[in-house]
């Protein structure tokens, strides 16, 4: 496991770069309490398309030291070439990203992105009204990412937020807000936006580091969670 997270990365560089965190349980101290544990995860895809694991930590939550920490770690272990980092919005993770991976790209996580709009779409005491109103908005965004070009994907992503600023005046803000960041993937090729536009390639890691943790439950310490020579090697195509 050590060897694996120190080996030197690839010099040929990592043009997206995906991070995330889940959580598990584990003992600290001489008192062996038990405490939530943050386990972040990067992932790069080389030069060659191929996703490729690049490292794991464990803290004692997502703040941006942590993050940071994490990510100069892989830098000194030759992390190069990032053009795009895919991430949600959490605070402390944006801004290491931005201090640690400077001239790259923030690409927000498009399925966190909807779970936040909707949020700004209140059901209310009309229920089914409630449910059919995020329905809609729900289409519409899809319907976003499925523009042929950027400024296709731009016109749309305009008209969803001028229809919500009458009923849903802060789903409409949230939209204008986010707009550069949830659409920086328009600024690389197209075959690669399904691949960029959230942290989804992530998820079969995450679930897997569950999955085995799930039989342990809580760990004795930092060092045991997880086991990462059990971890399969992930690899897809990007194109």
């Amino acid at each position: 496991m050590q060897a694996f997270l120190s080996r030197p990365l690839q010099e040929s560089g990592y043009a997206y770069v995906y991070l995330d965190a889940t959580y598990l349980k584990g003992r600290l101290g001489k008192a062996q309490q038990v405490c939530s544990r943050a386990v972040v995860v990067a992932m790069g895809i080389n030069v060659d398309g191929r996703r490729e694991l690049l490292g794991l930590k464990v803290g004692d939550s997502e703040t941006e030291g942590f993050w940071s920490e994490f990510l100069a770690s892989l830098k000194e272990r030759g992390l190069t070439g990032v053009k795009l980092g895919i991430s949600d919005a959490q605070v402390g993770l944006t801004k290491a990203i931005r201090r640690q991976l400077q001239g790259c790209v923030w690409q927000r996580c498009r399925v966190h992105f909807a779970r936040n709009l909707l949020q700004r779409v209140p059901i209310g005491e009309a229920f089914s009204e409630g449910v059919a109103h995020q329905g809609m908005v729900t289409a519409a965004l899809r319907s976003v990412f499925g523009q042929e070009n950027a400024g296709e994907i731009l016109s749309r992503w305009d008209d969803l937020a001028a229809s919500l600023i009458e009923r849903f005046p802060k789903a409409a803000e949230l939209m204008h807000e986010d707009r550069e960041d949830v659409l920086a993937l328009r600024h690389f090729p197209k075959d690669h936006w399904r691949k960029v536009w959230s942290t989804n390639l992530l998820k079969r890691v995450n679930e897997e580091i569950k999955r085995r943790t799930r039989v342990v439950g809580i760990f004795p310490n930092d060092a045991a969670i997880p086991d990462l020579e059990s971890l399969p090697a992930l690899q897809i195509s990007i194109t």
